[in-house]
């Protein structure tokens, strides 16, 4: 048996896997907030919750909004701050008395739909979490790829390529939270796409608000959402030039907005090197169940 933990910012949720991928167990419970030692209790109790009501003893993968730093053994990058600096795999593992695995939450999205979703069977898996920030990862060969820093994959704070002058200007304006600007996250985020509605029309919508509107005929939401989709589609088109994966999964918020998958795929051919670009862009099959899926298969076939 295979037990995931999705560690998030307002919720911690478990998920009890057997060996075929069918759910044996699943609770959530509220993250508490600022508190790192009764973070750590909190995540041992829904290990323990879902051994007993299973009855059998599972390894343990945990994604969280960061990763750990290849450098210190360190939780770094976590938007949860209270997890920064924190050696989480190793005082799990003390707790649990069994080795504990740590991925970012978008590795684990990758991993997951690698493992038996939208990416199943693909080598390379370049998955995207386009919610209220914007996460992503490289699953390879159903495995996560971190690289030597611990961040491969993370597209979200590099800047928005092929910029024009619109962007330029709310990019000056829409300065991101990591202390750049023009980041990429600052754009195609649920959060991002809402901004930029702002930024140019002045009035505040949220983004299922803007896509009401859209599927009113509204003039002004439908540019938004071809603004979001081309700035989109050069983002992953930037991706496609560096790594070229067999697969890019969507995932957050704006992944359930169906026509980013006929629309976006033809507008990145404009800018991948060459013009040649067949590269599917799925929604991921397990939805919000993915992260959670994800940190149960860091621990692979046979590897219990």
């Amino acid at each position: 048996m295979r037990i995931g933990i999705d560690l998030g910012g307002t919720k911690i949720e478990v998920i009890a896997l057997a060996d075929d991928g069918s759910e044996l167990f699943r609770k959530r419970i509220a993250t508490p907030r600022h508190d790192y030692d009764q973070t750590v209790q909190a995540i041992c109790s829904l290990v323990h919750d879902a051994e007993a009501a299973t009855g059998e003893r599972g390894s343990v993968g945990v994604g969280i909004p960061g990763t750990l730093s290849p450098f210190t053994g360190r939780v770094k990058n976590a938007n949860s701050v209270w997890l920064n600096g924190q050696p989480l795999d190793k005082d799990l593992a003390d707790a649990l008395g069994r080795p504990v695995r740590i991925a970012n939450d978008a590795n684990c999205l990758a991993v997951s739909e690698a493992t038996d979703g939208a990416g199943a069977g693909a080598k390379v898996v370049f998955a995207v979490i386009i919610g209220t920030g914007c996460g992503s990862g490289v699953a390879i060969q159903g495995q996560v790829h971190a690289g030597g820093n611990g961040i491969a994959g993370e597209f979200g704070h590099n800047p928005l390529p092929w910029i024009d002058e619109e962007e330029w200007a709310y990019q000056q304006a829409t300065p991101c939270y990591c202390g750049q600007r023009g980041c990429i996250e600052t754009f195609v985020s649920g959060t991002g796409f809402a901004q930029s509605y702002r930024f140019v029309t002045g009035m505040e919508r949220s983004g299922a608000e803007i896509m009401a509107l859209v599927a009113q005929g509204d003039a002004e939401a439908t540019k938004a959402i071809k603004r979001y989709e081309r700035r989109l589609a050069k983002s992953l088109a930037h991706v496609v030039n560096l790594l070229d994966p067999d697969v890019i999964v969507l995932g957050g918020g704006m992944s359930n907005v169906e026509r980013l998958y006929s629309h976006v795929p033809a507008l990145m051919r404009e800018y991948v090197f060459g013009g040649e670009c067949d590269t599917p862009v799925r929604k991921a099959v397990h939805g919000d169940s993915s992260g959670v899926r994800g940190a149960a298969w860091l621990w692979q076939r046979g590897e219990q």
